[in-house]
């Protein structure tokens, strides 16, 4: 997000870059964007092509590979171009676009993350219910919504940039800090309340999951019997959504609407009369969630929250930056485009079967 270079103050001494250290720079930058580029492309095709992932909890994941892919083709390279020459040489006009692009398209992969979390938690804790609600026409106003805010936080820069048209072409493409309401708002609504809602939801949802474990390990030994395999199979048809879930639904809580099913339990749990054993079992469970949960935020906080710190104390004029320093958080935010499609999709056999299919297609085309 390139309210990124606007860091740069006209009264730092930046110190030229070597070739050496540009080409490092340009091949590390490069590496990165084509990266993101294949992957995000991967999740979309993997999701158009294959007939079980078109569900409307995959067609948010697409969405945000979308967006992600968006941040890779349309702000990576002009940001590499920016970087290695030192200053922007491209006009005003494609200044404004890249600006405006990049604040939107980050915002959007952000917010993104909120609804897919809002979606998984409405899942988990209202799953019956919210079955019947969970259709390609709320997934897609869910998607329109997203936008719909990413632009109206991105906009306001465009008024007050306007007289720059009758300067000298910019050698510098930056959004100054010298708005500090809109420096909060914008830093508010593009990262701070995304993320007060995502820790509140995701701690819900282990929650949630934790006393769904608990709750099958303490009856599953009753699933040995014919008479509960035919009430799981009655409660299956009850409940088939989630059925369906256990192996097409692209959530990494996946392993949570599980418990929604009685049916297709591994023989071997089948057996478990000892409570210790059930607890064991609960407990490995609970950790694994635990762990999906961890990288899901950690990946999310790891990437943003040190741009959008610089941000408020730059914008506050409390410190600031170095260009280097300014560059560096940005692409560490850019680099949440790339992990998005390992994080949202490696935890989906379904998605792991497509990606095979896919690369056996570019083998044999």
């Amino acid at each position: 997000m390139n309210i990124t270079n606007c860091t740069t103050e006209a009264g730092m001494a930046v110190r030229p870059k070597t070739i050496t250290e540009k080409m490092l720079i340009c091949m590390t930058l490069v590496v990165i964007t084509t990266l993101t580029t294949l992957l995000n492309l991967a999740v979309i095709m993997a999701i158009c092509t294959t007939k079980k992932l078109h569900q409307p909890a995959n067609y948010l994941i697409c969405s945000l590979a979308v967006t992600d892919l968006l941040v890779a083709v349309l702000v990576m390279p002009l940001s590499i171009i920016y970087i290695v020459m030192d200053r922007w040489k491209l006009g005003y006009f494609l200044c404004e676009v890249w600006l405006s692009v990049d604040m939107t398209c980050c915002t959007c992969s952000i917010l993104h993350l909120c609804v897919i979390a809002l979606d998984r938690y409405w899942a988990i804790t209202n799953a019956i219910e919210y079955a019947r609600k969970r259709t390609a026409k709320r997934a897609a106003l869910m998607i329109l919504t997203v936008w719909t805010i990413s632009i109206f936080i991105s906009m306001p820069p465009l008024f007050w940039r306007s007289h720059r048209r009758l300067s000298p072409p910019p050698s510098q493409c930056t959004i100054q800090h010298d708005h500090v309401i809109y420096t909060i708002y914008s830093t508010l609504g593009a990262f701070y309340i995304p993320l007060t809602l995502i820790l509140i939801l995701y701690y819900r949802i282990y929650h949630a999951a934790k006393s769904l474990y608990q709750k099958r390990g303490s009856s599953r030994h009753l699933s040995n019997r014919s008479t509960d395999s035919q009430n799981s199979f009655a409660n299956c048809k009850l409940t088939q959504t989630f059925c369906v879930s256990d192996f097409s639904t692209s959530d990494p809580t996946t392993e949570f609407e599980k418990f929604h099913a009685s049916i297709r339990i591994p023989p071997f749990d089948n057996d478990l009369d000892h409570p210790g054993e059930r607890q064991q079992i609960s407990s490995t469970r609970e950790r694994k969630a635990a762990r999906i949960l961890g990288l899901i935020l950690s990946a999310f906080i790891l990437s943003w929250l040190p741009f959008f710190i610089k941000e408020l104390i730059v914008g506050l004029s409390i410190y600031t930056v170095s260009s280097e320093v300014a560059d560096f958080l940005t692409w560490l935010g850019y680099v949440n485009s790339l992990i998005n499609p390992l994080l949202y999709t490696s935890f989906n056999e379904d998605f792991k079967l497509a990606f095979k299919k896919l690369i056996r297609c570019r083998e044999h085309a």
